[in-house]
């Protein structure tokens, strides 16, 4: 990391949002109420899956996943967001870059690869009700989770080694609000051709292929839900869906949008706005699309907080 003039650098400066201090201080206090309902709202998810034996599914295992990677990528991006909110030099170390790069793709990796083996679930529990327990058992979803985990960990290892390797030699000012891949490696002085089409490479199969996966397995459960005579059946059916239908279309949205593309240098204000939906907004909307609309988990936390009211009158 030795720049032209021999000096090294040490630490990027992150532009964010350029405002005036004024609106800093209300998106602070903006984007810290949404880190807190992102982290109470999945918290609350997991908190209940591990303790109700109602929620002892494969469907919930997975859900339960889900929630973690969204509260740790939340805990990724969002604290030092609010941090430059109120700091005067809007500083990121050189390795704290580049470990926020890494944890970030790392967890978005997995989330996706998550996804795609939830839309599976699904598909087996619409298509396969009978043989669902059989197929969906406790190792195949144990095995299942660590894939996705996995996934992340070996996809972004070789693209995080890389660009630790790269000359950054000045400017060290990032256009983003976070250590994002594409303003990282613009700052790096040498050519970042073969670093952007290894980036693109990974995002492909991993975006595009979990995507494929997920609308084979959504074209087979309508196949099978419009075949079910009665409309209470297809609606207990695709009630079954339609909250992970619901996130995978927020989440592939975005994620197609910033990452599947040859070149991000341009549009990156459209790409700062549209990663806030995957660091903080999609995190705070997860929980309540899944509890929204899906009845059991309404029902347990519903008992869950007659219970807890039950114990404070008790108490008081």
């Amino acid at each position: 990391m030795e720049g032209r003039n021999g000096t090294r650098v040490t630490e990027f400066i992150l532009i964010g949002f350029p405002s005036p201090r004024e609106v800093e201080i209300v998106l602070f206090m903006l984007f810290f109420i949404i880190l807190l309902v992102a982290m109470i709202g999945n918290a609350i998810i997991i908190t209940l899956i591990c303790t109700d034996y109602r929620l002892q599914t494969p469907m919930y295992f997975f859900l339960c996943n889900l929630s973690l990677i969204e509260i740790l990528m939340t805990m990724t991006v969002v604290p030092k967001m609010l941090e430059n909110f109120l700091s005067e030099r809007k500083t990121i170390s050189f390795y704290g870059c580049l470990a926020q790069s890494y944890f970030y793709f790392l967890l978005g990796i997995s989330e996706y690869v998550l996804l795609a083996v939830m839309s599976y679930d699904r598909y087996v529990a619409v298509c396969y009700p009978l043989s669902y327990s059989i197929i969906m058992n406790g190792k195949v979803c144990i095995w299942l989770m660590v894939g996705s985990w996995m996934g992340g960990f070996f996809s972004i290892l070789v693209p995080t080694v890389i660009k630790l390797g790269l000359p950054y030699c000045g400017p060290n000012i990032i256009n983003h609000f976070f250590c994002d891949s594409a303003p990282l490696l613009h700052l790096a002085c040498a050519d970042i051709q073969l670093v952007e089409f290894i980036d693109f490479i990974i995002s492909l199969p991993v975006l595009l292929g979990s995507l494929l996966l997920t609308i084979i397995s959504y074209m087979y459960i309508i196949c099978i839900i419009i075949r079910i005579p009665s409309a209470k059946g297809r609606q207990k059916a695709f009630s079954t869906c339609a909250s992970h239908f619901t996130v995978v279309t927020i989440g592939y949205g975005t994620s197609i949008f910033i990452y599947v593309r040859p070149s991000q240098a341009s549009s990156m204000n459209l790409n700062k706005v549209a990663a806030l939906m995957t660091t903080a907004v999609t995190p705070m909307l997860n929980p309540l699309i899944f509890s929204l609309r899906n009845q059991k988990l309404k029902e347990v936390l519903r008992d869950s907080i007659t219970k807890c009211l039950g114990l404070i009158e008790h108490a008081v």
